[in-house]
Parts: C-alpha cells; structure tokens; sequence
C-alpha cells in the first residue's frame, strides 16, 4: 500500500505542474490567439455514461474495423459504427472500469480497479469469459488472437488465454517506491510482449513462455528524494516498424530497435502521456506543456511549442499534416508537423480532455472527461 498511497502524492505533484522549490502555484497559461488555418468539422457525438470519472482514469477508446468501443467510469461499456456513431451495442458490467479499452480479433477487452479482466464479444456485447490478476489494472489490455496481454499497476504482466481467460504465465516486476499512478499500455506482436516500468525500464518477454528477452533502460532515478527520482513510463509505448519509442517522467525519450532492444537515439524529456510519430520525426508532450518535434536522425528539436504551459496536455496524435492534442479545459488543438504553429482549435468538453486523440485514415474521435465521445474530420 506504500507506494500506492505515494502514487497519489506524485500524481498531485505532476497535476499542479510545479517544482518542490515553488512558493506560489502558477496558473495555466491563456490560450493564444492566431490565425485559424483548418478547420475542424464534427461528425456526430455520443454520450458514453460518466466518463473518465474523478480518479485520472484514461479511458481510451478502441477501433477495431467498422466499429469504435468505448467504457465508462462505472462500467459502461459501448459498440457504435466508427462513420455515423450508431451504437451496435451496450453493456453495463457495474464495476470500476479503469482500464479501457483493447480491441481485436473479435474480442473488446477491459479491466478494473479491483483487478478483473472482462472479455466481451465485440460482435454482441455478451460476455465471454472473466479473470482475476494481482491488483488494479489502469491501462487497456492488448490482444494478439492467441493471448491476452494485462499489466498491472505494480508491474506485473500476465498473459491470458483469448478463449478461456485462464492464465498462462505471469512475471513479476518490482515496481519503484514512488510511482505516478497510471501505466501505459502494453505492446503485443506474435512474438513479443513489452512493457514500460515504473522503473524506467522497458521489458521484452517470449509471448509464449513469459520468459526475458532484453531490457532496456530509458531513465535513470536521479536526486536525493524519492520525489525526485521517479522516472514512470505511464505514456504507453509506440510502435513504428521496427523501432519501438518510449518516453518516461523526469527521464528521456528514445527510440529502441524492437528486436534487441538497442539504444538507436534518446533525447532527455519528461512525459507521461506519450509520443507520437510522423514525416521522420517524434513528438512530445512534456509535462511542463511544452510539445516538441525531435528529428530522429540528429535528435535535435526541429521546433516547440511552449505557449500551452501548464495546461495539462493529452498524449499528441498524428492527423493529417497536424499534431492533435488536448487540454484541461477541453480544447482539442491542432498544431502543424512542420513548424509547431497553431493552425486550429476546437473545444470538445468543459470538463477537460485527458484522454489520447484516437485517429483512423481522414477521421478523429476525441474522448472527453465527462463522457463525450466525437468524432471529426478537416472541413
């Protein structure tokens, strides 16, 4: 319970966006003004129940072909048809859902805080089968159509049987004293299972076996408090072709070869949303609000953008020529690939936007605080 109970302190740290040597907390910066260059136009919207809740959740949505999934706070979970936001299907599980949502080979996959699995048929909505892991599960589980990969918020991964949930290994972590509270989302490839750590650590294991196959350090815990030394990789890992990108809290983002796990670049930074990847170049969101375009082959800062401090940015996504992000007010904003500037904005929930843009081809579907689910495409 220590370090969960410390979670909660380093997660309010991060919320504030202020160092330990702050006499006065700063406010979130004003919205610039600018020239708008797109424009964004909304598609339908849907109200998926309560949302992400009051306990941070980050309730990502899922597409998975024709159709785009959904899961609330208290258990909601829904089908819509990805083009016209028709629902196909509900489902009210009436339990915390906290980690949401995996979707693929005909399954839609979600955890809880009390550490259930749920599997449903993406098809129905019926439940197909259930399982218990080790403790609260924060990010959505991923599917390969032979297992089902879970990470726990104390690190553990454990792999479930896609047909049965019976479990087929696990392996054990030791999580770092202090953490932020939230993990991302792991990767799964027939081969490959990997994991970011709390740690700093990103993890590659047999699929198969749960056994090791390499481990990588993408930060190292620096200063004397335990404050000081967290170096959580919450963000989720992305994975582009061979290369495999991660970025941890008060540590570094780099690219890794997925096959060894080698260094290929890193660049110091501090996030724990995530990165985006696009036109040769990495994206992030720091925790300060800064967002930043890394050329991968000098890994040098093309550009950034620190007119958003403290606003609490979302992980960013590719869309179009664009960056996408959100905002604690809820403004969806779009900056160019290019340069950094602004090129247009749209408000999508008063309540906030914390949840990753989620982009399919032409279409953006932005999953508010409060439960608003919309999708848009450039007018």
């Amino acid at each position: 319970m220590r370090w969960k109970n410390a979670a909660l302190l380093a997660l309010a740290v991060l919320a504030v966006g202020c160092s330990s040597n702050s006499k006065k907390e700063l406010p979130p910066a004003d919205l610039p003004d600018f020239e708008e260059e797109v424009v964004l136009q909304k598609e339908w919207s849907r109200s998926i129940g309560e949302g992400q809740g009051e306990t941070f959740n980050m309730l990502v949505p899922a597409v998975d072909g024709d159709s785009i999934y959904a899961a609330d706070v208290e258990g909601l979970v829904m089908a819509l048809e990805r083009m016209t936001g028709k629902v196909l299907w509900k489902q009210d599980l009436d339990l915390p859902v906290s980690g949401a949502v995996g979707a693929g080979y005909g399954l839609v996959v979600v955890g809880t805080l009390k550490g259930e699995i749920i599997a449903l048929d993406a098809s129905s909505g019926e439940e197909k089968w259930r399982a218990r892991v080790a403790s609260e599960v924060l990010a959505a589980p991923a599917i390969n159509g032979d297992i089902v990969l879970v990470q726990t918020q104390d690190d553990r991964l454990i792999a479930l049987d896609a047909n049965s949930g019976s479990q087929r290994w696990l392996f054990d972590n030791t999580p770092a004293v202090l953490t932020l509270r939230g993990t991302g989302s792991p990767v799964l490839t027939n081969r490959l299972a990997i994991a970011g750590l709390s740690s700093g650590k990103v993890i590659a294991l047999d699929a198969q076996r749960g056994l090791p196959v390499w481990e990588q350090r993408v930060a190292v815990p620096q200063g004397r408090s335990e404050l000081e030394r967290v170096v959580d990789i919450d963000g989720g890992l992305l994975l582009s072709g061979g290369s495999l990108y991660a970025v941890s809290y008060q540590g570094r983002v780099a690219a890794l070869d997925m096959e060894s796990g080698r260094v290929l670049w890193q660049r110091e930074a501090s996030s724990s949303v995530g990165v985006a990847q696009g036109f040769g170049n990495v994206y992030v969101s720091l925790a300060n609000g800064t967002v930043e375009g890394i050329d991968e082959r000098s890994t040098s800062a093309l550009w950034s953008n620190d007119a958003l401090a403290r606003r609490q940015l979302s992980a960013p996504e590719v869309f179009s020529s664009y960056l996408a992000f959100g905002d604690l007010e809820g403004y969806l904003h779009l900056i160019s690939q290019v340069d950094g500037r602004f090129v247009g904005r749209e408000r999508i929930d008063s309540d906030g936007l914390r949840a990753r843009p989620l982009v399919v081809g032409n279409w953006l579907y932005a999953f508010g605080n409060s439960g608003k689910l919309v999708a848009l495409t450039i007018k």
